[in-house]
């Protein structure tokens, strides 16, 4: 360069040992990888509606590849893939593995399976490499990308392992891209609390699978479906500037809850005050986003919790309560409409116990004062480091003989 300029003096890499120098890091990162055949697997290549025919499933897969195509170019926090076998899960991750490395970063592709046996190996006396020593890359990799986790016959040292290394990336907010073929609420306590964690995870539901919570689920009903945001009118009905104003508020903590759904939101009033239309809103707009969200009405709960007793049951009575433990969005409604006796409030405080505990974001709705409801349930309502208790003081307009046509067809779709 000449006399004066910036680099004058100073050895630089012409072009082409520049682009020499860029191929051999490319070579480099992917042999590091591990993907061996699935570079193959790009962006480029995916179908960007998935291969299920299904609208639903096309569209989950949608909103799935826009959230992975942000985390390959940014990669933070954790992103966990759920969908069966066939749904695109490998395809997606090895995309975002082969979109930094083609960009120069590094990116680390392993199965769980092939895991747990490089971990078994390198306990092999004759094995080049110290067991410490492959953990270690394995659990700082800048981009650790765990492929079809499933706990499903892992010995306890497997899971041992598994615990450990998620729990150092977890803490250690490293950047993980996780697949599995499990429904979230079945994963174990500590791991349910991870992947739930919305400042840490982000939850992507790949594809649709009929499940034994479907048939619990009230909002599959022809009213529930139609009770969403855009038709909850806070203004067009006869009420006071008060009532006005308190519809609007419970309006806003709702739609908050539906965009971030953590913590609790506890909705009480009176019967037709609306809450059940709001909480059918936050839970058909969750489900539309592809968030798991099971949305039930307490008697009916305890008569399928009841059901499950008997010899033709398909599903114990177990295992349908773990599973709706452990949903990560559970709406209750009518709660404290039931019949109160001591093994349904004892199903009831285990169930809100749990979960309080677990930190899952749960709605409750109820007619009933807080005071009215079991004191060991009612405690963690109220907690202000969970939870929202919000009272709702309009009365049930919906057998209002006094409100004209179609004001009253309006406030129908309200609760």
């Amino acid at each position: 360069m000449p006399s004066g300029e910036p680099d004058y003096g100073r050895l630089i890499p012409c072009v082409c040992a520049r682009q020499e120098s860029a191929n051999k890091r490319a070579s480099r990162l992917q042999a590091l990888s591990n993907l061996g055949s699935l570079s193959k697997l790009t962006f480029d290549n995916l179908l960007p509606a998935g291969r299920d025919s299904s609208p639903v499933s096309q569209k989950l897969f949608q909103l799935a590849l826009d959230e992975i195509r942000k985390f390959a170019e940014n990669p933070q926090g954790w992103i966990v893939l759920v969908g069966p076998v066939g749904s695109g899960k490998t395809h997606l991750s090895c995309a975002v593995a082969n979109y930094r490395i083609d960009h120069g970063y590094p990116a680390f592709y392993i199965t769980v399976a092939e895991l747990l046996d490089h971990l078994r190996s390198a306990f092999n006396p004759n094995s080049e490499i110290e067991y410490d020593e492959l953990f270690e890359q394995i659990k700082d990799s800048q981009l650790l990308i765990l492929d079809n986790l499933n706990y499903s016959g892992t010995t306890a040292w497997s899971k041992g392992k598994l615990d450990h290394l998620l729990e150092h990336r977890f803490n250690s907010r490293l950047p993980t891209l996780i697949t599995t073929s499990v429904a979230v609420e079945e994963f174990d306590n500590d791991y349910a609390g991870h992947i739930n964690d919305p400042e840490v995870s982000k939850v992507l539901i790949l594809k649709k699978e009929s499940s034994s919570l479907q048939s619990l689920d009230s909002l599959d009903l022809e009213l529930l479906k139609t009770m969403r945001f855009e038709n909850f009118n806070c203004k067009g009905l006869s009420v006071s500037e008060d009532v006005r104003q308190n519809l609007e508020k419970a309006f806003s903590n709702a739609s908050d809850f539906a965009k971030s759904p953590q913590g609790w939101l506890v909705l009480q009033g009176l019967n037709g005050c609306g809450k059940t239309h709001l909480a059918a809103a936050i839970a058909n707009q969750l489900r539309e986003s592809g968030k798991q969200v099971l949305f039930i009405v307490v008697p009916d709960l305890l008569d399928h919790l009841r059901s499950s007793f008997g010899p033709e049951s398909r599903l114990s009575y177990d295992a349908l309560f773990e599973k709706i433990k452990k949903i990560p969005v559970l709406i209750l409604d009518d709660f404290g409409e039931h019949s109160a006796t001591p093994w349904a409030q004892e199903k009831l405080y285990q169930l809100i116990n749990y979960r309080y505990n677990a930190r899952l974001a749960t709605v409750i709705t109820t007619y009933f004062n807080l005071d009215e409801i079991d004191r060991r349930i009612s405690s963690r309502m109220v907690d202000p480091s969970i939870s929202l208790v919000f009272e709702m003081i309009a009365t049930d307009y919906r057998g209002d003989l006094k409100t004209s046509g179609p004001s009253r067809n309006r406030s129908k779709t309200r609760n």
